[in-house]
């Protein structure tokens, strides 16, 4: 393969990876406002079906993890990476058409079987046909580019077009519809693994349950997954909640969350651009990780405790935790480059969906421990499991900086 075919390849994949994160995103910001607009105006009404359908999303990735990690592993990285986002992109398309609760929850599923097999797909590939010692800048691109999403989506909930019949939300989910159509034209430009077709007869391929079938390989599957439970904790309870921790803590002034998502990304963007950086520079995926856990831990500290900030100095420190959740696109590597390329589309596909799929419970347990004992309190307990469970995965996990990754799980 030639460095232009690499190349464009890469660029693809982080495109994707973009409009990715700019609809799992765009949910967030706009779900309440979506709500109003097909009629549900009772406060606690919108609550709940908020959480319901966020519920819905999260279930339609952990499906989809492990269907789009088995296609991938079966079929083909190149195939998996676009018909992933050919569903994620009809479904923001008809995402802005509901009419109700329950088709809303149809489609917040769909979305999120389709949202589950981007960065799979994106970095088994990209792994596969880069040189070993390069790689790492490949998974950078896509990781970074997909952060920036975020921000995308924050402004494009926000803009209303003039000649068009639809409300901003609407208008901001065909419009990440049509950039995922669009991507579709530049398919042509992209090529499949060599590694994957070597191996392609072989061996059998794809299967779940091969993960535990021997007690090393199941404990270096749930590391893999522990190590990234820190990022959306940072997400999913600090920023998600941030409103009511700048209340608590006694901000100057009103937050706003679309804005505390913005520079969030921002910081994630920059985070995962440092981090893949150093990781070549220490040649090492384990100590990068290791500095970005320290890193997070303390300024999640500073984010809990600190009294009476100024709104921007909150911002600020919602920019820090982004920087130091910033190893997503290592841990999401790391578990690739750990895994034989019989299951290793499984994995890349599995382990950042049930890391996110942990928001879940995480947010039902901050909901549960704020009563007892308030939220700082029950944040910062969580904060302790999140990162504890993270250190003991990343200390069961083996370097994986330059490994050949022509090999298969028997």
């Amino acid at each position: 393969m030639s460095i232009q075919q690499t190349r464009m390849t890469v660029i693809v994949a982080a495109l994707g990876y973009f409009v990715d994160i700019y609809d799992l995103q765009l949910f967030n910001i706009v779900s309440k406002s979506s709500l109003l607009g097909i009629g549900i105006t009772d406060p606690s009404a919108i609550e709940k079906y908020d959480y319901i359908l966020f519920l819905w999303q999260m279930s339609g990735m952990l499906v989809g993890g492990l269907i789009w990690g088995w296609l991938g592993d079966t079929r083909g990285r190149k195939k998996i990476l676009f018909g992933s986002i050919i569903l994620y992109s009809l479904a923001n398309i008809a995402n802005a058409f509901v009419i109700n609760i329950e088709m809303y929850s149809a489609v917040r599923f769909i979305a999120g079987l389709g949202l589950a097999g981007e960065l799979g797909a994106a970095i088994t590939l990209v792994s596969e046909i880069m040189d070993k010692e390069k790689r790492g800048y490949g998974t950078m691109v896509i990781v970074t580019m997909g952060a920036l999403g975020a921000i995308a989506a924050v402004y494009f909930s926000k803009l209303t077009l003039s000649f068009s019949p639809f409300q901003s939300w609407q208008n901001a989910y065909l419009m990440g519809g049509l950039l995922g159509l669009l991507l579709l034209t530049l398919r042509i430009g992209t090529f499949e693994s060599q590694i994957f077709h070597q191996h392609s007869q072989s061996v059998k391929r794809g299967n779940f349950f091969h993960l535990f079938q021997n007690k090393e390989r199941a404990i270096r599957y749930l590391s893999c997954i522990a190590v990234g439970i820190p990022v959306w904790y940072s997400v999913g309870i600090l920023i998600k909640f941030s409103q009511h921790f700048s209340k608590h803590n006694g901000t100057q002034s009103s937050i706003d969350i679309p804005t505390a998502i913005v520079f969030t990304y921002l910081g994630l963007s920059i985070g995962d651009l440092l981090s893949s950086l150093i990781s070549q520079w220490l040649r090492s995926r384990k100590k990068t990780i290791f500095l970005y856990l320290i890193c997070a831990a303390i300024f999640t500290l500073a984010f809990l405790f600190g009294k009476g900030w100024s709104a921007h100095t909150f911002y600020l420190l919602c920019f820090l935790i982004g920087i130091g959740s910033g190893y997503w696109a290592l841990f999401v590597s790391m578990s690739a480059e750990l895994f034989g390329t019989n299951v290793r589309a499984l994995v890349a596909s599995t382990t950042p969906n049930f890391v996110r799929g942990s928001t879940v419970p995480l947010v039902l347990s901050f909901k549960f421990l704020e009563v007892h004992w308030g939220i700082t309190w029950a944040a910062l307990g969580l904060g302790i499991a999140s990162f504890g469970i993270a250190f003991w995965g990343l200390k069961n996990l083996k370097e994986s900086f330059g490994k050949d990754l022509n090999f298969i799980e028997k």
